[in-house]
């Protein structure tokens, strides 16, 4: 008799894969037969607030270039512009530097009037209503720059960019290419491109670009901890934890990478290393998921009695957590079992929190058989 807990992990980068375990209840002593399975819809690793880049920091941009300015390897020649669009401009620049973003949004707005064709005045703009979060507006700015300039890398990476944080991934996805056409090499483009691809659940075109990155920029972790979810998504857990390792060599440690680094070393069956990482995560920051992780991985090592406490202390932080729930049950009822089915007492308390985790979650059919063999 099997029972199934789903593993969740949380956190805001991305959540990688969840993995199912089964646990042998039939058995004394031991935890029997381990299945996972993916799920075909993934977060992305990265939570768009941290990995996008100078998306809320105001008005400088990656290039390198003034608020607006071009960094085409090959501008189209410019159309011809009045004096006064181009003094608009300058004073939009003067007053974003002095703070005043709405009398930069209006003189860029007029600039524009007089000049549609302008590249900067679009530029610029956007670049105002990125920096204040309206990624729909800038997202009309930018793509009418990159229609001005195909060959501006700004204009068609950041159109990408506003697009990838609203969520149209399709869209955002031929934004990066068309940036990557200009400038092939982009360590952020490269990036960026890979994580949309991963969203999408294309696997084969995010390692690529993930790759990519990598080659670019080796000692980024950012990238390795990307890396390493495409390769967990794709099930090769030996790549995905080499490229965890990395990162954890070369950016700050956070739950999320250290969940993830854990959930990979227990689908090799490395469950020391994967405790000791929990352990590590739980000192960083306690969750229900670390403790409920860590309760998996001291039960697959036959450590039952640590595996309970695990299993408790998540319940303690999240009452109906239902992996935990579950846990706690199947733990019970283990001990029920090893007196051979004397005490009582523990076998209500498994069906007491198997119920309990039912009602949390529902569409769970190997506790519903549990509980209708052991219940009444």
């Amino acid at each position: 008799m099997l029972l199934s807990g789903d593993a969740i992990i949380t956190g805001d980068r991305s959540r990688m894969t969840q993995g199912t375990y089964d646990v042998d209840v039939s058995a004394h002593t031991e935890c029997k037969g381990v299945s996972w399975r993916r799920r075909s819809a993934r977060i992305a690793l990265i939570s768009l607030g941290v990995f996008m880049v100078c998306v809320s920091g105001g008005c400088a941009n990656r290039s390198g270039r003034a608020a607006g300015g071009s960094s085409s390897p090959e501008p189209a020649p410019a159309a011809p512009i009045s004096d006064r669009s181009v003094i608009l401009v300058n004073a939009a620049e003067d007053a974003i530097r002095a703070g005043d973003r709405q009398r930069a949004i209006a003189d860029l707005t007029r600039a524009i009037e007089i000049n549609p064709t302008l590249t900067k005045a679009h530029l610029t703009l956007a670049d105002v209503h990125r920096s204040d979060g309206d990624y729909e507006a800038a997202h009309a700015s930018y793509r009418r720059a990159a229609e001005l300039e195909p060959r501006n890398f700004d204009a068609q990476y950041y159109d990408g960019l506003m697009l990838h944080l609203l969520n149209r991934l399709g869209d955002a996805a031929r934004a990066y290419l068309r940036a990557l056409a200009v400038q092939p090499s982009d360590f952020q483009a490269n990036l960026r491109l890979a994580g949309v691809y991963y969203q999408l659940d294309e696997l084969s075109p995010a390692l690529d670009y993930a790759q990519r990155a990598t080659k670019i920029d080796p000692a980024n972790g950012e990238a390795r901890y990307q890396l390493g979810a495409i390769h967990a998504a794709m099930d090769d857990h030996a790549g995905a934890v080499r490229e965890y390792q990395q990162a954890t060599e070369s950016m700050t440690l956070t739950p999320d990478l250290l969940l993830n680094l854990a959930e990979s070393l227990g689908r090799l069956d490395r469950f020391t290393e994967m405790a000791n990482t929990l352990e590590q995560a739980i000192r960083t920051q306690p969750s229900a998921a670390a403790w409920e992780r860590l309760g998996f991985a001291h039960w697959r090592l036959g450590e039952f009695d640590a595996a309970h406490a695990d299993f408790e202390a998540a319940l303690g932080l999240e009452p109906d957590y239902f992996p935990a729930l579950n846990g706690v049950g199947v733990s019970w009822l283990r001990r029920w079992r090893e007196t051979n089915e004397q005490d009582t007492k523990a076998r209500d308390q498994g069906v007491a929190h198997l119920r309990r985790s039912l009602q949390v979650k529902r569409d769970q059919p190997k506790v519903l058989e549990l509980l209708t063999r052991y219940g009444n």
